[in-house]
Order: structure tokens, then C-alpha cells, then sequence
């Protein structure tokens, strides 16, 4: 049973700061993809920002410049570095990552770290 356990969410001012941590841990063979997505109330879940496995990303516009995307490859760790942090921020952050326990991949996911941003 392949787990993912995500930490960091909380209560943070406009133009804080925060770090999201998520660990992969379980019987995993190899992981493509790591990510985080996010939702807000009333609002679809949207792709924050993807690292594949050599290390190359992806963010969502909205994000560019003031999120960071990592990765651990030994730990089965991503982390997500917000800064300059705004109240449209304010959503449900799910770790996301496409991995395979065997030689079979499929989508797996936390079960969410709640941000808000607010004064």
C-alpha cells in the first residue's frame, strides 16, 4: 500500500511564506512524476506545479517566480516553496505523484494540506 503524506500547510499572512513537504512511502518500485495540485472552494483542481524525475518543471502561471518545486529521489520526497503568498492562494494542496509499486504506474494521491492566506 503505497502512501502519500503531505505537511507545511497552515495560516499564513499576505506575503508569507510557507514550505510543503509530501513523502512517498510503502512498496514503490520507481516514481515518474511528483507534483502538487490545489482547490479551492467552489473551484476545480488546478496543477500548481509537476517535477519529473531528471528534475525538470512546471508551474502554473499564477505561480511563476514565487513557487518552487523539488524534489528528494532518495527520500520519494517533493516540496513546494511558496513565497510573496496572496489571499487567491487560499486553497486545499494535494501532493500528487504517478509512481509504481510493481512495473505498473498510476496516479496516487495525499489527502491534502490546508493554506490560507490571510490577514
Amino acid at each position: 500500500q503505497v502512501q502519500l503524506v503531505e505537511s507545511g500547510g497552515g495560516l499564513v499572512q499576505p506575503g508569507g511564506s510557507l514550505r510543503l513537504s509530501c513523502a512517498a512511502s510503502g512498496s514503490i518500485f520507481a516514481i515518474d512524476n511528483m507534483g502538487w495540485y490545489r482547490q479551492a472552494p467552489g473551484k476545480q483542481r488546478e496543477l500548481v506545479a509537476i517535477i519529473n524525475s531528471p528534475g525538470r518543471t512546471n508551474y502554473l502561471d499564477s505561480g511563476k517566480g514565487r513557487f518552487t518545486i523539488s524534489r528528494d529521489n532518495g527520500k520519494n520526497a517533493v516540496y513546494l516553496q511558496m513565497s510573496s503568498l496572496k489571499p487567491e492562494d487560499t486553497a486545499v494542496y494535494y501532493c500528487y505523484a504517478r509512481l509504481a509499486a510493481t512495473t505498473h504506474f498510476s496516479d496516487h494521491w495525499g489527502q491534502g494540506t490546508q493554506v490560507t492566506v490571510s490577514s
